[in-house]
């Protein structure tokens, strides 16, 4: 598996042949820098690289994570991704493009998705509240009902699925096609929605 750091610009959409006309998000993904390089051979136990994205300033940096970067020659970064069983033959310090896409191929995109903040089961479960507004039933149009707990069990079980925070999670769009890349201008537009909000960091994996 190989893997690529890159930043959610936003959407648009192109014209195909026949005049089709397709949604694609944009991904601006600089060049990704090889920071760390583990082997099976070693004392880590198994075979990953680590990469690195987006530009950090070095008073920002804990001095810590300065000796990290510098055992690289790699300006300090935001982000870093561990890729395992990594197909590409890459040291410490060299740098990883959106040359490794090219139109056609089938990706996954991994991101953090947009936070929602405390919502109720209608928007969070896609219940379809209590249904009819007769009868009395003047406040009760998007509440969850009944649980099931009684004298037994007692309690509400784990996992039921309630109020509460909705989004901001790690979510993985699987089999996305790559519509079109700009080597260029470090842009790779990719077929369909991937999670999260313009700027958020996503993880391009192929």
């Amino acid at each position: 598996m190989v893997g690529l750091l890159g930043k959610k610009i936003g959407m648009t959409s192109i014209f195909r042949e026949g005049g089709v006309n397709v949604a694609c998000t944009i991904i601006e993904a600089q060049p990704n820098m090889v920071t760390h390089v583990k082997s099976s051979d070693g004392k880590d136990g198994y075979d990953s690289i680590q990469i690195a994205f987006d530009d950090k300033k070095e008073k920002n940096t804990s001095k810590q994570m300065q000796g990290h970067f510098a055992k690289s020659k790699v300006s300090p970064k935001y982000k870093l991704v561990e890729i395992r069983n990594c197909d590409l033959e890459v040291g410490l310090g060299d740098a990883i493009d959106v040359s490794l896409f090219e139109e056609g191929d089938i990706v996954n995109v991994v991101g953090t998705s947009k936070g929602k903040g405390f919502q109720g089961v209608v928007k969070r479960h896609g219940f379809g509240g209590v249904g009819q507004a007769t009868h009395g039933q003047h406040n009760r149009g998007r509440a969850p009902g009944a649980i099931g707990a009684c004298s037994y069990p007692a309690r509400v079980f784990k996992g039921t699925r309630m109020a509460g925070r909705m989004g901001g999670d790690r979510v993985k769009v699987k089999n996305l096609e790559v519509v079109k890349v700009f080597k260029d201008e470090n842009l790779v537009l990719i077929k369909g929605a991937v999670p999260g909000a313009k700027g958020s960091y996503v993880l391009i994996e192929k």
